[in-house]
């Protein structure tokens, strides 16, 4: 039973991560300290999905199912167990990647917008 418990644990907690890596960036625009969080889980999200990089999450997911007697996640990996086919169909994930990827980038540019350096402007000196 615990196992169990720890595995839907680590599900939500995967949930909220790849949540975190698409809207942390706009969330950083009410609480700028979040995007020190915010890029390094947005790397990691992009090298898992551009370069397969293996995921603690999923890896504990499947750790914590074996041992309570469960199915494993798809081999492919958490998206592909839990989104792709369920949430959204499987042809569609390039798109939804690609939109991710620009909620991203445009929450950093708006960021970094908002706290450039500001210069004054004297009137009369050009």
């Amino acid at each position: 039973m615990a196992y169990r418990l720890l595995a839907d644990l680590v599900m939500v907690v995967h949930f909220g991560f790849i949540a975190f890596v698409v809207v942390g960036g706009l969330a950083a625009w009410r609480w700028p300290w979040l995007i020190w969080v915010h890029v390094p889980a947005a790397v990691w999200g992009l090298a898992i999905v551009v370069v397969g990089t293996p995921c603690p999450l999923t890896w504990m997911e499947n750790w914590a199912r074996e041992r309570a007697g469960q199915q494993k996640l798809e081999p492919t990996g958490f998206i592909d167990t839990y989104l792709e086919g369920v949430i959204y169909p499987e042809d569609h994930a390039p798109v939804l990647q690609s939109l991710a990827a620009a909620a991203v980038l445009v929450s950093w540019v708006v960021l970094a917008y908002r706290h450039r350096p500001r210069t004054r402007h004297l009137a009369g000196h050009g």
